[in-house]
C-alpha cells in the first residue's frame, strides 16, 4: 500500500553554493525518508550545478521563535555593550574577521 505524497514528511532543504561558506534555505519538499529527501533535493534545487553541499532537515525538527517574542529575544542584546567587538583590539596578523 502506497502512502499518498501529501502524507510524506515535510523536509527543509539547505544548499551551500560554490562561493558561499554557509548553507541557505532554498525550499521544502515531501519525501519518505532522509535518503529520498536528499536525492530529491539534489534533483530539484541543484539542477544548474550551483551547489556543493546539501542539508535536508525534517520540518518537525525545527523550532522557531515566535514573531511576538522578538523584543524579549533580541532587544536585550543592545544593553550588553561588551558583546560588540569594538571594545577589542584585533592583532593585524588575524586579518579579516
Amino acid at each position: 500500500m502506497n502512502t499518498p505524497l501529501n502524507e510524506w514528511p515535510l523536509w527543509e532543504v539547505f544548499v551551500r553554493s560554490r562561493q558561499g561558506l554557509e548553507h541557505k534555505h532554498c525550499g521544502s519538499l515531501h519525501a519518505v525518508d532522509a535518503a529520498q529527501a536528499l536525492q530529491m533535493a539534489r534533483d530539484v534545487y541543484t539542477r544548474r550545478q550551483e551547489g556543493v553541499s546539501l542539508w535536508v532537515v525534517p520540518s518537525s525538527a525545527i523550532t522557531a521563535s515566535e514573531p511576538d517574542d522578538k523584543d524579549e529575544l533580541f532587544d536585550p542584546m543592545a544593553d550588553k555593550i561588551y558583546r560588540h567587538p569594538t571594545f577589542y583590539d584585533i592583532p593585524d596578523e588575524v586579518g579579516h574577521m
